[in-house]
Parts: C-alpha cells; sequence; structure tokens
C-alpha cells in the first residue's frame, strides 16, 4: 500500500477540493479514515463539505481558503498548514480550469492564469512537500490531469497543453521518486459533468451522453491507483483507447479531425 496510515497531525491536502472530482477525492479519503486539508477559493463550499466530512467518520477535516494562482497566497497556505501542526503526507494537486475557444479569440490574462494554476501551483506544491515526503520515507503525490493531456487540442489549445505538462511531470516525477517510498500517479479523466464544464465556455450537450464518467468514479479510481503506486489512471476503457489514439494517430491527421468535430466554445 502506497499510502501512509493515518495519524492525528499527518492530513492529505487537496486542492480544488470545493466541487467536483476534488470534492469527491476528499470524500473518498475521508471514508478511509484519512484527515484532509480542504484548499480552494470559496470558504463557504470547503466549510460545507468539511462539516459533510466530519459527522459520520470523525477523520480531522481542515480548510484553507486559498486562490492557487497566486504564489504569495499559496506561501501563506503552506504556512497556515504548518501552524496547525500538520504534516502533508498526501498532497493532491486537483485545481485547475479551461477554457474555449480559437486561441487568438481568447482573452491572453485568462489563459496566463490558467497556466499559473494548472501547472506553476502543481510544481509549487510538489516542491514544498515531495522533498520532505522523500526524506520521511512515505507520502503519496496524486496530479490532475486529463485525457486532454494525450495531444494537443484545437480550441483549448492552453489547457490540453497544460495539462500535457502535469502528466509529462508527474511521470518523470515518479521515475525520480522510486526507491523513496514516495508515488506520484496522474489522475487522466476524461468528461466529467463539474463545474469545469460551465467554466471552461462548454455546454454538456455539446458532446453525446456515453462519453460522460461520474465524478465520484473517477475519484476512487484515482484514489485505489494512488494507494497502488501506479504511474497513470484513466477511468474508463472508452478513454483508454482515446489516450492511446492521441498518442499514437498522425499529429496533422489527428489535429485536422480535432478541429472540426471538438467543441467551439
Amino acid at each position: 500500500m502506497a499510502l501512509p496510515p493515518p495519524a492525528p497531525t499527518s492530513t492529505c491536502l487537496v486542492t480544488g477540493a470545493s466541487s467536483g472530482i476534488g470534492a469527491d477525492i476528499a470524500r473518498s479519503l475521508g471514508a478511509r479514515g484519512y484527515g484532509v486539508t480542504l484548499v480552494a477559493r470559496r470558504a463557504e463550499r470547503l466549510e460545507a463539505l468539511a462539516r459533510e466530512l466530519r459527522a459520520p467518520r470523525r477523520v480531522r477535516v481542515e480548510t484553507v481558503a486559498c486562490d492557487l494562482g497566486d504564489a504569495d497566497a499559496r506561501q501563506r497556505m503552506s504556512a497556515e498548514v504548518e501552524e496547525r501542526g500538520l504534516t502533508v503526507e498526501v498532497l493532491v494537486n486537483n485545481a485547475g480550469f479551461g477554457s474555449a475557444g480559437r486561441f487568438q479569440e481568447l482573452d491572453p490574462a485568462r489563459e496566463i492564469e490558467m497556466v499559473r494554476v494548472n501547472v506553476e501551483a502543481v510544481v509549487d506544491l510538489c516542491g514544498r512537500y515531495v522533498p520532505e515526503m522523500a526524506r520521511r520515507g512515505r507520502g503519496a503525490v496524486l496530479n490532475v490531469a486529463s485525457t486532454a493531456a494525450f495531444q494537443p487540442l484545437p480550441r483549448q489549445a492552453t489547457y490540453a497543453a497544460s495539462k500535457a505538462f502535469v502528466l509529462a511531470f508527474t511521470d518523470a516525477l515518479h521515475e525520480d521518486l522510486a526507491g523513496t517510498g514516495v508515488t506520484a500517479t496522474t489522475l487522466c479523466p476524461g468528461p466529467v459533468k463539474t463545474e469545469f464544464i460551465s467554466t471552461a465556455g462548454l455546454r454538456w450537450d455539446d458532446m453525446p451522453g456515453f462519453i460522460w464518467t461520474d465524478s465520484a468514479r473517477v475519484a476512487e479510481e484515482g484514489v485505489t491507483g494512488m494507494e497502488r503506486g501506479r504511474r497513470v489512471v484513466v477511468p474508463g476503457p472508452l478513454n483508454r483507447a482515446s489516450a492511446l489514439g492521441g498518442q499514437h494517430a498522425p499529429r496533422g491527421l489527428l489535429l485536422r479531425v480535432a478541429g472540426k468535430v471538438y467543441p467551439a466554445g
């Protein structure tokens, strides 16, 4: 088992925990008896989830409101976790968002902010906590990417590129950590009906119903994969086929097809 055993002063830090996959990952960890620290911008959402998790399971649940795209805010968040006497033994980098449309028509500032949240925050938090895990000889990291990571996507150029970074970074981190007692896993879900869709400017009916995956199922497969020390988890056979195709299809053909069929936002 790759996860350290629960302890009163240890915690699983979960970013983007106010809704969707992040909230379900926190539920999955809490059901296993792990204390969790919930991190996101919306404090009221975090407190509601914290009450839900504490009631039946009696696990320690902390909340820290933080804008993950702000380096100073991340520093304050880490200091607050430390001040509460908590040791981060499991790190879940789930916070992220996307956009939809032709790159030249999107807001450049919003695209840069996406890179800060989807890429910079992942590297920053791994840099803060992974060395400590390695020194202790135990710990686990779950970085949430997407099936978008396996190929470039017209209409979601920045998002797909940011998730490709997360996948490549975590693959290498997984190997760097071999033999240390610490594991790194990438979770690559396909389309999931969460707030991510509306935030990206997409609609649920932009894509056929059979491609959707349940958020709770995605979270459970991600946590199970992290428990087993797996390098990559792609929930669902259709998504695994899509990831394989994205990796091996001729790039020019893939781009032409994606440019015609992918939602324009």
